[in-house]
């Protein structure tokens, strides 16, 4: 077990004496404080002492709010939302890099701050009554709340928190670890409800004092008395605040999670009208055509549907015609994810850009979305889709500024100036195989060594060939995929789909193993306000042992330009940095770009109900709809449900 440390290192860990002074003191709302006002040694800085924190303007709710803007207050609490999960799975534990996570393995544990769903970079108190910060952000105080209890009702300290962010330092996954080792000076206990964070010298300070409160809190207590270990995969869960605790399960089939009726948090503003159902249950199918079949026989009772196919064809079964089932379309204000189908850049074959560029080229979207898709998506071209931070046509003036002193330095081409953000290929959505683009590709890959052999194999000087697998534990994907595969392959690609169980997809994608060519996955795109967690995705120090980093990135402009994101100021200055980004990381071809579309498409028994206006960026079914008892019993009653 990791003891706490005395001594002060680049992450070190420091027990320190409550300060005199300070007991008992609150403030209420945003207060700025002189150093000389306070009763303990005066501070050269000004100190913030806030009920959260913004990255860029001004917090939306007060101090003093009542509840969310977007959640019924009165919702009743009761009943029971069930949805489908593919595949299977074999531990509780989701911060683990081994064995497959159940669905909502993270539900039972809560962070030190909270966000909201109406609201870009927003982080409020939840287990803080506040927090205090300088005006630089170089370090931060939570405050925290003396009735914060774990599902078993014991207390959580300050202790705890310096528990959890020793344990994930020195055991989370690879990503998490780079963040608190590099950035985290030291974490101090100041008293049993005060915690400090002091953020490495040099660090960019923006998001530090939210990124210390994105911390997952367990309990120290139980982990050590059940002797568990963050990094196997286990069947016990940690013991966590959060409403929601492991109910019962059948390993790989179901999983049931219940609603604490103690939940600390049930009053607070941030839990009115929130954490309505008193059980979640998630059904397991290997495939989404089972899982189609359950749904209409009642066996689970919403489906976010994820097919267009099924959207436009499945949902003719009496439930949907007696008016059982609601059907609808509901607003989708969120960012555009990156899904992708995602090269390895570790593999030899796919080194120079030309071949990924001629792989590209040969994925049919416009055909894709006519006969597959019922022409419900749009394409995605940028990380950034959807916002204003996706780059557009040449570089900007303002994009040139920051891009020169890269090419300066020789770490771009200059023509990364002049040229149009590249976009995803555009094909004839009449036939699957485009020509035009097939003669694209051919001449690309005949520049880059791959000749066509007499077999009609693409192979290089050494008389290798040219091959391409597709990996993917979906099914689903099998229609999208093998249309690619069939124009790879006119194309000399010898290309093949090999569809695996999602345990051998786990061993295969991720660290250390990364065993794949091709994977369907999403860049990584840090939302509305992207900061660290681009590192953890694009930094050339996760190449290799990154569950988010799959594609393997390690460029030295990427680098330096993230950190630039880290460093913006103002909301113009992210959003020039992130569009450079965004540009750079487009030029280096690493994915091959899928579709995306602006809203929900939901399906649910009328059981369930929803706020009549939702937020722009969440669906939030299992968290702010509820359950109505009455309609409940009149399915129950017509033999609908059991």
């Amino acid at each position: 077990m990791q003891q706490h440390r005395q001594a002060k290192n680049s992450a070190g860990t420091k027990v320190a004496q409550k300060p005199a002074g300070l007991a008992g003191w609150m403030g209420a709302g945003l207060l700025i404080v002189a150093a000389a006002g306070w009763a303990v040694a005066a501070r050269a800085e000004t100190t913030i002492v806030a009920h959260g924190i913004s990255t860029f303007g001004q917090l939306k709710y007060p101090a003093d709010f009542k509840h969310l803007d977007y959640v019924n207050p009165d919702a009743p609490k009761g009943g029971e939302i069930s949805e489908w999960a593919p595949g299977t799975f074999d531990s509780m534990n989701p911060y683990s890099v081994k064995g497959v996570s159940a669905a909502l393995a993270s539900a039972p544990y809560e962070n030190i701050l909270t966000s909201t769903s109406d609201e870009i970079g927003a982080a409020y108190c939840l287990m803080c009554e506040t927090m205090e910060y300088p005006e630089d952000r170089s370090w931060v105080i939570f405050n925290l709340r003396k009735d914060v209890k774990f599902s078993d009702g014991s207390s959580m300290t300050a202790a705890d928190v310096l528990f959890s962010y020793e344990l994930f330092r020195d055991k989370g996954i690879a990503e998490y670890r780079s963040v608190f080792n590099d950035k985290f000076k030291l974490v101090e206990v100041l008293d049993p409800y005060r915690v400090k964070f002091t953020f490495t010298p040099g660090t960019n300070f923006r998001d530090m004092p939210a990124s210390a409160g994105s911390l997952t809190v367990i309990s120290k207590a139980y982990y050590e008395a059940k002797k568990q270990d963050l990094e196997e995969s286990s069947l016990v869960p940690f013991l966590g605040t959060g409403a929601y605790m492991l109910d019962s399960m059948k390993p790989g089939q179901q999983i049931i999670y219940k609603l604490n009726p103690d939940y600390w948090a049930k009053d607070l503003p941030h839990g009115i009208g929130r954490k309505n159902f008193v059980r979640i249950r998630i059904e397991y199918f290997g495939d989404d055509t089972a899982a189609m079949e359950a749904f209409k026989s009642g066996l689970y009772t919403f489906r976010n549907e994820n097919s267009s196919k099924n959207w436009a064809t499945a949902y003719d079964f009496e439930n949907l015609s007696n008016g059982s089932v609601i059907k609808t379309e509901l607003p989708n204000g969120a960012i555009a994810s990156g899904q992708a189908f995602l090269f390895n850049l570790r593999r030899e074959k796919f080194q120079d850009p030309r071949v990924r560029e001629a792989i590209g080229l040969m994925f049919n979207f416009e055909w894709s979305n006519q006969t597959l898709f019922y022409g419900l998506y749009a394409r995605i071209n940028s990380i950034w889709e959807n916002t204003q931070m996706a780059a557009v046509g040449p570089a900007s003036a303002a994009q040139a500024a920051i891009l020169q002193p890269l090419i300066d330095e020789r770490l771009l081409d200059a023509s990364i100036l002049i040229d149009d953000a590249i976009m995803g290929s555009v094909s004839n959505a009449d036939k699957a195989l485009d020509r035009g683009n097939l003669r694209k590709a051919s001449a690309l890959l005949d520049e880059a060594g791959w000749a066509v052999g007499d077999d009609g194999m693409r192979r290089n000087a050494k008389g290798e060939k040219l091959v391409v697998e597709f990996l993917e534990d979906t099914p689903t994907f099998e229609r999208v995929i093998s249309p690619y595969v069939e124009n790879l392959r006119a194309l000399g690609v010898d290309a093949s789909l090999n569809l695996i169980d999602p345990a051998q997809m786990s061993q295969r994608t991720d660290p250390p193993a990364f065993d794949f060519d091709i994977i369907v996955g999403n860049a990584v795109n840090g939302g509305y306000e992207p900061g660290a967690e681009l590192k953890q995705a694009y930094a050339s120090v996760t190449a290799n042992n990154s569950t988010r980093n799959r594609a393997g990135i390690a460029n030295p402009a990427v680098d330096k330009l993230t950190d630039l994101i880290e460093g913006a100021k103002t909301r113009e200055d992210l959003d020039v940095v992130t569009q450079s980004l965004d540009r750079v990381l487009r030029s280096l071809k690493f994915w091959v770009p899928q579709w995306y579309k602006n809203t929900h498409t939901v399906a649910y028994y009328d059981q369930i109900e929803h706020p009549e206006t939702l937020p722009p960026y969440a669906l939030g079914e299992m968290d702010f709809w509820w359950f109505n008892a009455e309609k409940a019993d009149k399915l129950k009653a017509s033999g609908v449900l059991k």
